[in-house]
């Protein structure tokens, strides 16, 4: 893990700017925390609590990087197993705790790892944004955010994750950015006025697009 001043060091001033921002905003509590998610949180999710005992954790690693001119987010597009309650979705890399963790950032390193090939050395941890439980598979998800100088070529896990994608940290800044209408589900189901993030051909929706809200939020401070 390099030091953060050097890499910081080497990017132009604006982009410079936006992850000393971001990284002031993820060490300096309070964080945007659930009134950023809920910006972007389904209509029918509703008002969830604390989590129940026998939720399941997790953990995600979102991953910014220098490309194209500019900052860029790292998401993943899962495979559509049958059964599966986030087939085909857009999210972060990350998944499960398993039980030789030692703690939720090994987790989402680990996955980082194992799903799309970028090492955890490769990788310095910037912080955490606010856990995240997700009602439909009882999963309580602890967002980490990462930067990594330089994305290396990247190695899918054919059984995890169908593709990647990245989306410019710049176009999610932007308010257009921010679209509601219905998403429809692997099951067949339609959820109505739904808010999603458009960026190109790219739309993100549901645990993933909450999450990115924050860390948006946490940018434009």
């Amino acid at each position: 893990m390099a030091d953060l001043g050097d890499l910081l060091a080497q990017l132009p001033d604006g982009d410079r700017a936006l992850l000393q921002r971001l990284h002031r905003g993820l060490l300096s509590p309070p964080l945007p925390g659930r009134a950023a998610q809920q910006t972007m949180a389904p209509r029918l999710r509703g008002e969830y609590g604390a989590p129940p005992a026998d939720a399941r954790r997790a953990a995600v690693l979102a991953l910014l990087f220098p490309a194209d001119g500019g900052l860029r987010l790292l998401y993943i597009q899962r495979t559509s197993p049958r059964r599966d309650r986030h087939a085909g979705q857009i999210s972060f890399p990350g998944g499960s705790v398993d039980a030789g963790d030692p703690d939720t950032e090994s987790t989402a390193l680990r996955e980082l790892e194992e799903e799309v090939g970028v090492p955890a050395t490769a990788v310095t941890v910037l912080g955490a944004i606010t856990p995240l439980y997700i009602p439909v598979s009882n999963f309580l998800v602890d967002p980490y955010v990462g930067y990594a100088p330089q994305l290396p070529p990247l190695r899918l896990q054919a059984s995890e994750v169908a593709r990647t994608l990245t989306v410019g940290v710049a176009d999610l800044l932007e308010p257009t950015a921010r679209r509601r209408g219905n998403r429809k589900l692997t099951t067949g189901l339609t959820l109505p006025d739904t808010p999603y993030w458009s960026v190109g051909p790219e739309e993100i929706w549901g645990a993933t697009a909450m999450m990115t809200a924050e860390i948006v939020a946490l940018l434009s401070d």
